[in-house]
C-alpha cells in the first residue's frame, strides 16, 4: 500500500475568480498522479489501482475525509472499501452524466413515468371476497374450484334479512306488540317493487321457490306456479300472519282470488275432486304434511278482521302466547320439509330449568332470492321479457335494485321512537360496502398530497437563496405521486387487480417512503463538500448518498415482496404493488430526481429567488476558499491545536465590466476552535470519512446579510451540543438499554394477548346501519350454513355405511346444531332411504291388500307403483326386468341400506317424484340424474323402463353450524370437519367441508406459521443484502438485531391495542422489517465509515442523519395522517395505528437504541487514523519570501496543527427585511479602494465575470 501524505494536490485560479483548495490525498495501491487531481475537483480522493497494471480508479470519497494525519486500512477492510469506491464511482459518473443532460433525463423521465401512469386507465378493482381472501393453491382453493366445475359461479340463492331489536338492551322481544311490529317491517319489505326495463318486479317474481313439483293437469300446474310460495325464514310463520309475506295469487271461476291468506288446501283439493283427478297432487301435499297451510294457525291479532275461522284463537280472541309458539321453531307451508329451527329465527333466548322457551331479545327473518342465473334461466323464453333483449346481465341488474330498495324501506318501516328497531342486511349491501372500501377518495389523496408538498416546501425554504430548495420539495414530492401513479399502472398492465388496500393504503404509504429519499438527496446536494466542480456536484451527491438510496430501497422491496408469501391473494396483491411502486420510486429518485437538482443548481447559479426563479436574489453571500499559505513558525500559538484562520474580503461589483473586485487585508486573523463536549477533534473536518449529510453552517460566514439568530439553529448543531454528548454518556447508555429491554419485555408479554381474527364488524365504519346489523348478527345469530361435499371417485352405491358414518361423525361436532329429535336428519341420503321404505310399505299394504298383483298395479296407490316398478329393476342393460323380484327384495334392506343394483335407478324416480324432499336435502347431485315422468296408467310398458342416473361426481349434506364467536371457536370447528372427512378418507370417501367459515377462516390454521416464515426468510435477505452492500456483516447484524426488536415490539403493542392478527397485520409485520431499514441504514453506514472511537464515531453519525431520517419520519407520518380521514375504522386500526407506531418505532430505535449498542458494540472503523509523533512525518514545504506557511511548528513535537484559510466573499446588496446585520467589528475596516503594499503579498485581487463569483 502506498500512502500520500497530505499535501496541496492540485491549486491554481481559474479565469472567473479565486478557486484555491486544500486538497489532502490519500492513496492506496498507486499514487495518484498531479495532472489527476488537478484535471477533476480537488476534495477527499482515493485512488485504487494495482502498480504496473495500468489501472487505476481515482474516485472522489466523502467517505475519506482524511486531513493530515497518515491513515492506515487494515488489510482485512481493503477489499470492502475497494468494492464500495467501485460502487461510489459508478454513482459519481451516473450523477455526472445526469447534470450534463438534466434537461434531457427529466423530459425523458417524465414521459416514461406518464406512459406507465397511463396503464390505471385498465386497473381493475376486485371485490368478491373469494376472489381476495382464499388462499392461493391451498386445500380451500382446489374444493371451491371443484365446486365451481361442478356446479357453476353462484350460489343457490342469496339472503336478504331482517334482525330486530329491542332499543332497550335486554328487554323481551316474545310480546304480540314486539312481532307486531316485525310483521309490519317484514310486509313493508315483503312489498317491494322496483321498475326496470319498462317491467315491474316484485318479490313473488324473484323469489327462491324450493321444490315446485310437476304436475300433468295443467290447470293446477298453472295455479300451483302462481301460488307456490317464497322460501322466507321467519319467526311470522308460527302464526296466520305469515301467510301476509306471500305474494302470490290465483283465480278460479265462482271463488274470491285464492291466497295464502285464505287458502285451505285440504278443502280446495275437496272442491276440485269432483272436475279432476288430483290424487297425486294430493299424496304429494300430504307427504309434505302441508295440511291446512297458514289458515291452521294462531292469529297474531285476532280481532284482525281477516283472520280465518279456522285460527285456534279466532273464536277466543285471546293473543296467543308468543314464547310458547316459538318454542320449538316454525315451519313454512310444509311442515315435513320446511322447519326453521329456533336458532334460526330467535336471538338471546333464555329458558327455565325444564327447556321451556322464556324469553329472547332478538327476531330475525330471512328471505330468499334467485340467484342472477336462476332468474336468467326462469324468464328466458317467457313472453314477459322477450322484448327487452333479456340477459344475465339485466337480471342481475333486477336483483341489486330490488335488494337495495328492500334494505331501504325496511329500515324505514318503523318511527324512530318506536321501541324497537330494525337492522336490514343484503348480499348487495355487502357488495356496496367492498366498492366503498375500494374507491380512491379524490379528497384525501390531494388533501395528503398537498399537506406533503406544504412540508416539503417549508422545510426546504432558507433565507440565503443560494441553499434554499423549496422549489426541489415541489418538485420532488410531485414526482414521487408521479411515480406511484406509474408503479400502479404498471401493476394495471400486469394484470395485478386493484383492491381496498391498494386505493385506501398505497398511495399514501408509498408517498410517505419515497420522499424520504428525496429529502436525504436534497440535503446532502446542499452541503456539498466546499470547493466542488459545478460540474461534478450531482455525482458527489450521489456519489455520497446513493448507496444509502440503494439499500433502503432494495430492502423495501425485497421487504414486500417477502410479505407476498402471504397466501391470501388481496395482501399478495398489495405486497406485489407496493413492492413495484417502491422500485418506481427507486428509479425516479435515482434517475429524475438528480435531473431536477441539477436543473436547481443552475438556479441557484443565476442568483434566482427559490419558487419565484424568475426574480433576481436581493441577497447573496458567497464562500470562496482560497489556496492555503503558509504561516511562520512564530504565528502558530503552541498551546493551540487547530487554528483557522479567517480572511476578511470584501467584493465589488461594477456596473460597466460585469466584474467582481474582491480585495483582501494585509493580516490574518487567528481564531481557535470552539469547544465541544465531545472533545476538539468530534465535528473536524477530518472526523468522517463518509460525509453523508454535513450541515454545517459555519464555513459560510456572512459578512453584509445575515439570518436572524433563531434561522441559524439546525438539527446539526442541536445533536453535536446537546442531544449526542447526552445520550452517549455511560450512564444515559444504561438507561436507554433498560428502557428498550423493558420495552421488549412488555412486547414480548403483548404479544401473548393477540388474538386471531378478522369480522366484518371490524371492516364496516362504525355508527352506520350495516355495523348495526353486522353487530346484532354477530352477537344473536352466529349461525354459517355449511355443507359437507362428497366427490366422485368412488362407488356411492357401494359406500352408503361410509356416507352415514361420515353424516353422524360430522353431527357430533359441538359447532354443529343439531336438529329436533324428531325431525329426520336434513341429508339427501336419508330423504332418499325414507322416500324408499315409504313406497315400500305403501307397495306392502297394496299387495296384501290385492290391488297391485305380479301383472299389475294400476289398482294400487301411486306410491305402490313406484315401488312395483323399482322392484323389477336388474340393472344389467340386457335384462332390465325380473318380476320375480317383486316378493322377494326390498328397496331398502334390514340394514337401512339400498340395494346397490337399485341406487342409481331408484335416485332417478326419487329426485322426479319428490322435489319437496330433493329441494329440502339441497343435494345439488352432479351429473344430475335425468328427468322420468311416472305414468301409472301407461299400458306400452315403456314406463317400466326407468334410466338409471350417472355416477355421482358432487353431492352434499348441509349443515347449520352455531356458537362461532371467536377465531378459535372456528379454528376448532374447521379441524374437527377436516378430521371427520380424513376418517372418512381412510374409508374410500372422498369429502370436504365447504362454505365461508372454510373459505375465510381456515387461513387462520397456518397464519402464524406462515408470518414467522416471512419475517424469517426477510431477516436473513436483509442480512444478505446489508452484508453485501455494507460489505461489513458486524453492522449488518446489528441492523438486523434491532429490526427484529422493532418486529417483536410492534407485534406486542398490537396485543395492547387490541388489534387482531389477520393476513392485514401480517404484511405490515413482514413490511415493517424494510420499513425499518430507512430509519437505521443511515446511521449505521455512518457509523462505519467514520474513524475515531466508538463513542467518537456513533455522535458523528448521528449529526450526520438525524436531519435525514428525522424528516423522513416526518414525510411519512403526513403521508399516513390522511388515513385518519377514512370512513373505515378498519383503515384507521389497522392501518394508520399499525404503521404510525411502526413509524415511531423507527424513529426511537434508529436514533436512540441504533447509536447506542453501534456505541458499545459497533465494528472496528475501516480507516484508522494513526498520528506520528515524529514532526518530520508532516514536513513543512521550503519557505517562500512574503507568505504564510502551511505546516506544523517544530515546539509542536506530539501535537497537531490544522489551519483552514478561508476567504468570505460579500456582495453589498440591500439586506432583506428582518435580516440580522452583523455588528461591525472593533478592528478597522478595509476600503475596497485602499491602496495595496509595495511587495503586493498583503493583498489580493481577483477579477471575473459576476456570474462566476461561485
Amino acid at each position: 500500500m502506498v500512502l500520500c501524505l497530505p499535501q496541496v494536490c492540485g491549486g491554481g485560479g481559474g479565469g472567473n475568480g479565486v478557486k484555491s483548495f486544500l486538497t489532502p490525498c490519500v492513496c492506496v495501491g498507486l499514487p495518484c498522479p498531479a495532472s489527476r487531481h488537478q484535471k477533476t475537483r480537488a476534495w477527499q480522493r482515493v485512488c485504487i489501482g494495482k502498480k504496473g497494471k495500468g489501472f487505476m480508479n481515482c474516485h472522489s470519497n466523502a467517505w475519506l475525509t482524511l486531513l493530515f494525519p497518515s491513515q492506515i486500512l487494515t488489510g482485512s477492510l481493503k477489499a470492502p472499501l475497494w468494492l464500495r469506491a467501485y460502487f461510489q464511482g459508478l454513482l459519481f459518473s451516473l450523477g455526472c452524466g445526469i447534470q450534463r443532460h438534466c434537461g434531457k433525463v427529466f423530459f425523458l423521465g417524465l414521459l416514461a413515468f406518464g406512459a406507465l401512469a397511463l396503464g390505471l386507465r385498465v386497473a381493475i378493482i376486485e371485490t368478491d371476497l373469494e376472489q381476495l381472501w382464499v388462499e392461493v393453491g391451498s386445500q380451500v382453493s382446489q374444493e371451491l374450484h371443484y365446486t365451481k366445475e361442478k356446479l357453476g359461479e353462484e350460489a343457490a340463492y342469496t339472503s336478504q334479512m331482517l334482525i330486530q331489536t329491542p332499543r332497550q338492551e335486554g328487554e323481551n322481544i316474545l310480546t304480540p306488540e314486539a312481532l307486531d311490529l316485525h310483521l309490519q317491517a317484514a310486509l313493508t319489505a315483503s312489498k317491494v317493487q322496483v321498475s326496470l326495463y319498462g317491467k315491474s318486479w316484485d318479490l313473488n317474481k324473484i323469489c327462491y321457490k324450493s321444490g315446485v313439483p310437476l304436475i300433468e293437469n295443467g290447470m293446477i300446474e298453472r295455479m300451483i306456479e302462481k301460488l307456490f310460495p317464497c322460501v322466507i325464514l321467519t319467526p311470522l310463520d308460527c302464526f296466520w300472519e305469515g301467510a301476509k309475506l306471500q305474494g302470490g295469487s290465483a283465480y278460479l271461476p265462482g271463488r274470491p282470488d285464492i291466497q295464502w291468506t285464505n287458502l285451505d288446501p285440504e278443502q280446495l283439493l275437496e272442491e276440485l275432486g269432483p272436475f279432476t283427478s288430483l290424487e297425486g297432487f294430493r299424496e304429494l301435499l300430504d307427504k309434505a304434511q302441508v295440511g291446512q297451510a297458514y289458515v291452521g294457525r294462531p292469529c297474531l291479532n285476532p280481532d284482525d278482521l281477516h283472520c280465518p275461522p279456522s285460527a285456534p284463537n279466532h273464536h277466543s280472541r285471546q293473543a296467543p302466547d308468543v314464547a310458547q309458539e316459538l318454542s320449538g321453531g316454525c315451519h313454512g307451508f310444509s311442515h315435513k320439509f320446511m322447519h326453521w329451527q329456533e336458532e334460526l329465527l330467535l336471538g338471546g333466548m333464555a329458558r327455565d330449568p325444564q327447556g321451556q322457551l322464556l324469553r329472547a331479545e332478538a327476531l330475525q327473518s330471512t328471505f330468499l332470492l334467485m340467484s342472477p342465473r336462476q332468474l336468467y334461466e326462469h324468464f328466458r323464453g317467457d313472453y314477459q321479457t322477450h322484448d327487452i333483449g333479456w340477459s344475465e346481465e339485466q337480471a342481475g341488474t333486477v336483483l341489486q335494485a330490488w335488494q337495495r330498495r328492500f334494505v331501504q324501506l325496511a329500515q324505514e318501516a318503523l318511527p324512530e321512537n318506536a321501541s324497537q328497531q330494525i337492522h336490514a342486511f343484503s348480499s348487495t349491501t355487502l357488495d356496496d360496502i367492498l366498492h366503498a372500501f375500494s374507491e380512491v377518495s379524490a379528497a384525501r389523496v390531494v388533501g395528503g398530497y398537498l399537506l406533503m408538498l406544504t412540508y416539503a416546501c417549508v422545510t426546504m425554504l432558507r433565507w440565503d437563496c443560494a441553499q434554499s430548495q423549496g422549489t426541489v420539495g415541489l418538485a420532488g414530492v410531485l414526482l414521487v405521486a408521479l411515480a406511484v401513479a406509474s408503479g400502479l399502472g404498471l401493476c394495471a398492465l400486469l394484470g395485478i387487480a386493484f383492491n381496498a388496500a391498494t386505493t385506501q393504503v398505497l398511495p399514501f404509504l408509498t408517498l410517505g417512503i419515497g420522499v424520504d429519499d428525496i429529502f436525504l438527496l436534497a440535503h446532502a446536494f446542499t452541503e456539498a463538500p466546499p470547493g466542488t466542480p459545478l460540474q461534478e456536484r450531482m455525482g458527489e451527491c450521489l456519489q455520497r448518498t446513493g448507496t444509502s438510496v440503494t439499500l433502503t430501497s432494495i430492502n423495501n422491496m425485497v421487504a414486500f415482496f417477502m410479505a407476498a408469501l402471504v397466501p391470501i391473494p388481496a395482501l399478495r396483491a398489495f405486497s406485489l404493488q407496493a413492492a413495484i411502486v417502491v422500485g418506481c420510486n427507486f428509479a425516479a429518485v435515482m434517475l429524475v430526481f438528480p435531473a431536477i437538482l441539477s436543473l436547481d443548481l443552475y438556479r441557484r447559479h443565476c442568483q434566482r429567488l427559490d419558487v419565484l426563479c424568475c426574480f433576481s436574489s436581493p441577497c447573496s453571500a458567497r464562500v470562496i476558499q482560497i489556496l492555503p499559505q503558509e504561516l511562520a513558525d512564530s504565528t502558530v500559538p503552541v498551546s493551540i491545536a487547530h487554528l483557522t484562520a479567517t480572511v476578511q474580503a470584501f467584493a465589488h461589483c461594477e456596473a460597466s465590466s460585469q466584474h467582481v473586485v474582491t480585495i483582501l487585508p494585509p493580516q490574518a486573523r487567528l481564531v481557535p476552535p470552539p469547544s465541544d463536549a465531545l472533545g476538539s477533534e468530534l465535528f473536524s473536518p477530518g472526523g468522517s470519512t463518509r460525509d453523508l449529510l454535513s450541515q454545517e453552517e459555519g464555513t459560510r460566514q456572512k459578512a453584509a446579510c445575515k439570518s436572524l439568530p433563531c434561522a441559524r439553529w439546525n438539527l446539526a448543531h442541536f445533536v453535536r451540543h446537546q442531544f449526542a454528548p447526552l445520550l452517549l454518556q455511560s450512564q444515559a447508555k444504561a438507561v436507554v438499554l433498560v428502557l428498550f429491554g423493558a420495552l421488549l419485555g412488555l412486547s414480548l408479554y403483548g404479544a401473548t394477548l393477540v388474538q386471531d381474527g378478522l369480522a366484518m364488524t371490524d371492516v364496516v365504519p362504525r355508527g352506520t346501519k350495516e355495523h348495526g346489523f353486522l353487530s346484532a348478527q354477530l352477537r344473536y345469530f352466529s349461525l354459517y350454513e355449511v355443507a359437507l361435499v362428497t366427490q366422485g371417485g368412488f362407488d356411492y352405491a357401494h359406500s352408503q355405511r361410509a356416507l352415514f358414518d361420515l353424516h353422524q361423525r360430522f353431527s357430533s361436532l359441538k359447532a354443529v346444531l343439531p336438529p329436533p329429535a324428531t325431525q329426520t336428519p336434513r341429508t339427501w341420503l336419508h330423504y332418499y332411504r325414507n322416500w324408499l321404505q315409504g313406497i315400500q310399505a305403501a307397495f306392502d299394504q297394496d299387495w296384501a291388500s290385492g290391488h297391485i298383483t305380479h301383472h299389475s298395479y294400476r289398482n294400487g296407490s301411486e306410491d305402490g307403483a313406484l315401488a312395483y316398478k323399482l322392484l323389477i329393476q336388474t340393472g344389467d342393460a340386457q335384462e332390465p326386468l325380473d318380476f320375480s323380484q317383486l316378493t322377494t327384495r326390498k328397496l331398502v334392506d334390514k340394514e337401512g341400506l339400498i340395494p346397490p343394483e337399485l341406487f342409481y335407478v331408484g335416485l332417478t324416480v326419487w329426485v322426479s317424484s319428490d322435489p319437496l324432499g330433493l329441494a329440502a336435502s339441497q343435494a345439488n347431485f352432479y351429473p344430475p340424474p335425468p328427468e322420468w315422468l311416472h305414468d301409472k296408467y301407461d299400458t306400452t310398458g315403456e314406463n317400466l323402463r326407468i334410466p338409471a342416473a350417472q355416477p355421482l361426481e358432487f353431492a352434499q349434506f348441509p349443515f347449520l353450524l352455531h356458537g362461532l364467536q371467536k377465531t378459535a371457536d372456528f379454528v376448532e370447528a374447521i379441524e374437527g370437519a377436516r378430521a371427520a372427512c380424513a376418517e372418512a378418507g381412510r374409508a374410500g370417501v372422498r369429502a370436504y367441508p365447504s362454505g365461508s367459515p372454510f373459505l375465510f377462516w381456515e387461513q387462520y390454521l397456518g397464519l402464524r406459521r406462515c408470518f414467522l416464515l416471512a419475517v424469517c426468510i426477510l431477516l436473513v435477505c436483509t442480512f444478505l443484502v446489508c452484508a453485501l452492500l455494507l460489505l461489513n456483516p458486524w453492522t449488518a447484524g446489528l441492523i438486523v438485531l434491532v429490526l427484529a426488536m422493532m418486529t417483536v415490539e410492534l407485534f406486542g403493542i398490537m396485543g395492547f391495542l387490541g388489534i387482531k392478527l389477520s393476513a392485514i397485520p401480517v404484511v405490515i409485520l413482514v413490511a415493517s422489517v424494510g420499513i425499518g431499514v430507512e430509519f437505521t441504514v443511515h446511521v449505521a453506514l455512518a457509523f462505519l465509515t467514520s474513524q475515531g472511537s466508538r463513542n467518537l464515531r456513533a455522535a458523528q453519525a448521528l449529526e450526520h442523519t438525524f436531519a435525514p431520517v428525522k424528516d423522513g419520519g416526518i414525510s411519512t407520518l403526513l403521508g399516513l395522517l390522511m388515513l385518519v380521514g377514512s370512513n373505515f375504522d378498519f383503515i384507521i386500526r389497522y392501518f394508520f395505528v399499525v404503521l404510525t407506531v411502526l413509524t415511531l418505532l423507527g424513529l426511537l430505535h434508529g436514533l436512540v437504541l441504533l447509536p447506542v449498542l453501534l456505541s458499545i458494540l459497533g465494528p472496528p472503523p475501516e480507516v484508522i487514523q494513526m498520528y506520528k509523533e515524529s514532526a518530520e512525518v508532516l514536513s513543512p514545504p521550503a519557505r517562500r519570501a512574503g507568505e504564510l506557511r502551511w505546516g506544523v511548528s517544530p515546539t509542536l513535537p506530539q501535537s497537531f496543527a490544522r489551519v483552514t484559510t478561508s476567504m468570505t466573499v460579500a456582495l453589498h446588496p440591500p439586506p432583506l427585511p428582518g435580516a440580522y446585520i452583523h455588528p461591525a467589528s472593533d478592528e478597522p475596516t478595509w476600503s475596497p479602494d485602499a491602496t495595496p503594499t509595495a511587495n503586493g503579498s498583503s493583498n489580493l485581487t481577483s477579477r471575473g465575470p459576476c456570474l462566476a463569483t461561485e
